[in-house]
């Protein structure tokens, strides 16, 4: 078939997604449903991510949500006083998260599109990840961390929050897989756990680590999410 024919590397990254990838719109469905009994649809923001402007560890300034699904840590950083993009290849998300903006009174510039096309070079102070990158598939991340490093300005910071392995029955992904692991079953499981050594072992190249930890799910705040089975991590962009 002429549509299978591999010239580039570009072919070759769409080739290794139809391995796997899940079904076309899933996220669309997935945000329809908005009384669905997610934790992270409440309109409250990472206690990670507050936790990092109450305590000045990220200066104001421009600011990339990655993944935002209907907006709440995009919405929080706009409310701080940071100049917002967002984007989220879901359509639903990103018409949830512009009703959100709109009741609030606060501007955030929401974009519906994949983290792969964003273009920007030394655009953002700070760059955040708050579930994204556990649903890429491992071929991907090469494209993600390059896109990071390249719209950050030197010495941006960026922060991630991921599944961590080992909380299963608290909602977290089933098991810990190899990268290895999601080709030879051709499935994410519903989202993959990184050791902390995986992902300093993916960042630490490029990025100085400022802060690893659990979440805090002691925190006593009901304003703010908090999860036990992710891992919080802030990173500044080395020279």
């Amino acid at each position: 078939m002429t549509n299978e024919i591999i010239k580039n590397m570009d072919d070759v990254l769409t080739m290794l997604d139809s391995i796997v990838f899940g079904k076309p719109g899933f996220w669309d469905k997935f945000y329809s449903d908005r009384g669905r009994n997610v934790p992270f649809f409440a309109n409250v923001p990472d206690e990670n991510l507050v936790s990092y402007v109450e305590r000045g560890l990220i200066p104001t300034g421009k600011a990339l949500d990655l993944g935002c699904g209907p907006g709440r840590n995009a919405l929080y950083l706009a409310k701080m006083g940071f100049d917002v993009d967002a984007v989220d290849s879901s359509k639903e998300a990103i018409g949830w998260a512009g009703e959100r903006a709109k009741e609030s009174g606060v501007s955030v510039n929401f974009l519906c599109k994949s983290v792969f096309e964003i273009e920007d070079r030394e655009t953002y102070d700070f760059i955040y990840d708050s579930g994204c990158m556990h649903h890429l598939l491992p071929h991907r991340r090469i494209q993600y961390v390059a896109m990071i490093r390249r719209a950050l300005k030197p010495e941006g910071y960026f922060g991630l929050t991921c599944f961590a392995p080992g909380y299963s029955d608290e909602g977290g992904p089933v098991r810990e897989m190899t990268d290895w692991d999601v080709y030879r079953e051709k499935t994410m499981n519903g989202g993959l756990a990184f050791s902390e050594a995986k992902i300093r072992a993916l960042f630490a190249d490029w990025f100085d680590n400022v802060e690893f930890r659990p979440m805090d799910v002691r925190n006593g705040r009901d304003d703010l999410f908090a999860v036990r089975f992710l891992w919080t991590s802030l990173w500044r962009k080395k020279r």
